[in-house]
């Protein structure tokens, strides 16, 4: 399997903002509001708000490639820039993003092996994820890898709350 992984910089911005949308809107599309999907797009993955991320050093973006063709990417995060107040000894992954016609390929499982080893690197302890509670795709996906549901917290698609669970996995 030709599998290649690349970290992300400024240069990589309009990329980024273009797989981002692609995602996440294969992803959500049918199960939230075009208002709502619209938002949620604009504000999350302008180009601003990316360059933001991109140079957060707490912060890191990797793209997957699957026989060259960029398929999807994951971003981690450790200290002030998780999303959540964590301990100090857990590694974020915020996003994880695969295109549908990449799935089922095994890139999900190495994006989730190269946060593994970013996070022993950094000698944390722990990693975790929000995922929707109503992606059973991705949550069975995430249990089958060891993780469990620790918490739950809020995440607006535009102007409607919905829930995420908090999937957690202890590094040895």
């Amino acid at each position: 399997m030709a599998v290649t992984i690349k970290k992300c910089n400024l240069e990589d911005l309009h990329k980024l903002r273009e797989i981002s949308y692609e995602t996440f809107n294969e992803t959500f599309k049918d199960q939230n509001s075009p208002e709502n999907m619209k938002a949620y797009l604009e504000r999350a993955f302008n180009l601003k708000q990316l360059e933001e991320e991109v140079s957060n050093t707490c912060s890191q973006f990797f793209f997957v490639y699957f026989h060259d063709e960029i398929s999807g990417y994951i971003k981690v995060n450790i200290d002030d820039a998780q999303s959540e107040d964590m301990c100090d000894e857990a590694l974020e992954i915020e996003r994880i993003y695969i295109k549908n016609n990449f799935q089922r390929h095994g890139l999900g499982k190495h994006l989730l092996q190269l946060a593994t080893n970013i996070a022993l690197e950094c000698n944390k302890t722990k990693i975790w994820l929000g995922v929707w509670e109503k992606n059973e795709n991705a949550i069975a996906f995430y249990k089958k890898l060891g993780f469990i549901q620790t918490g739950a917290h809020s995440f607006y698609m535009g102007d409607e709350e919905q829930i995420d669970y908090i999937m957690t996995k202890t590094l040895n």
